[in-house]
């Protein structure tokens, strides 16, 4: 089957969007991980006791309601930038359907 030259650059470019998305899932579920591990910490600081902050390589102990309100602070960034990572995952996910059915419009020509 003889391809002309542009559709295999739709192709290739198909490719590399496919390539972003699954980065932009990556990152996503990183960010998603790290929510998981900031809701639990808020949680067990809610239980109560003692509370210690992790700086480096040592443990210090903090005051609870600094330490809960710097935990909502990173929840909140955190929420923010896995919506974004949607977004902009929507978005390719869009482009790659476009170019997906161009390409097979081109195809089926032949």
């Amino acid at each position: 089957m003889d391809i002309k030259k542009e559709t295999q650059e739709k192709i290739q470019e198909l490719q590399i969007i496919e390539q972003n998305i699954q980065s932009f899932l990556m990152q996503k579920q990183n960010f998603q991980s790290r929510l998981a591990e900031v809701d639990s910490a808020i949680k067990e600081l809610e239980k109560g006791g003692d509370s210690y902050k992790i700086i480096g390589n040592i443990m210090v102990k903090a005051e609870k309601n600094d330490l809960k309100k710097e935990l909502k602070q990173k929840k909140e960034v955190f929420e923010i930038r896995i919506k974004n990572i949607e977004k902009q995952e929507e978005k390719i996910k869009e482009n790659a359907s476009k170019l997906q059915e161009e390409i097979m419009k081109e195809m089926n020509k032949k």
